[in-house]
């Protein structure tokens, strides 16, 4: 069984091109400048005269362009198999890919891998506004805190923030928003504005979800502290 990352296009700037102009042009190149599609020619690569790979230039306007225009890769000069690489890593990784880590894989400094990192999950950002769950779907909600002082990670200290996330299990859709404290009043307002009122909410047995647990169609929940993780009435309540 072959590795997913022993495909060429991870090891050949070349092959990534290829790879990445068959999904951005299925039915050929076009001109990003002035949309021309018929009159395109390719331009060989040469490295001794910075040509770039995959260069191509439009017989209409005479621009010249290549695949990564209006792309996160575009004004880069990370190579674009290099690109593919990190995309694979941070989509890959279940629980977060840091750009520390991203750096010693790839081999690149810390703040190119910060730079492509952050490119990457902008990409990958949901614009879309439309509320979670709805038509007694469910969405999981949970809580927790970001930061350095890892003595206070139960409650929140004054160098931690508060961060509560929504996962939507009919799309997979996750989104996360910071909480100035972690109340009753923060977690019904950020719940309100992103959860449709016909949607079963799942959390833990935390107090604060109880009065949005109350606007909702149903509220569910298990009690970790009693290290219940899944229901055992409803296997189908857990977070």
């Amino acid at each position: 069984m072959a590795s997913t990352l022993s495909a060429p296009y991870f090891h050949s700037e070349a092959a990534a091109y290829e790879h990445v102009e068959a999904r951005l042009w299925p039915d050929g190149p076009f001109c990003p400048f002035c949309g021309e599609c018929e009159r395109i020619s390719a331009i060989k690569p040469n490295p001794e005269k910075r040509v770039r790979i995959g260069l191509k230039k439009c017989g209409s306007c005479k621009k010249q362009f290549t695949v990564k225009i209006g792309t996160v890769f575009e004004q880069s000069h990370v190579p674009l198999n290099m690109w593919l690489q990190a995309i694979a890593l941070i989509c890959a990784s279940k629980k977060g890919f840091s750009s520390n880590q991203l750096a010693r894989v790839l081999g690149v400094t810390i703040k190119t891998a910060w730079f492509m990192s952050h490119r990457i999950r902008e990409a990958m950002a949901d614009g879309s506004l439309e509320p979670f769950g709805g038509g007694g779907g469910d969405v999981e909600a949970d809580e927790t805190f970001f930061g350095r002082d890892h003595r206070y990670s139960a409650r929140g200290g004054k160098s931690m923030r508060a961060v509560l996330s929504l996962l939507d299990r009919d799309t997979g859709r996750v989104r996360s928003m910071m909480l100035d404290n972690v109340t009753a009043n923060a977690v019904t307002a950020a719940v309100s504005a992103h959860v449709a009122r016909d949607t079963r909410l799942l959390t833990d047995s935390s107090n604060v979800y109880r009065r949005i647990g109350r606007e909702l169609a149903d509220h569910k929940s298990v009690n970790h502290t009693a290290d219940e993780y899944v229901s055992k009435e409803d296997p189908t309540v857990h977070t």
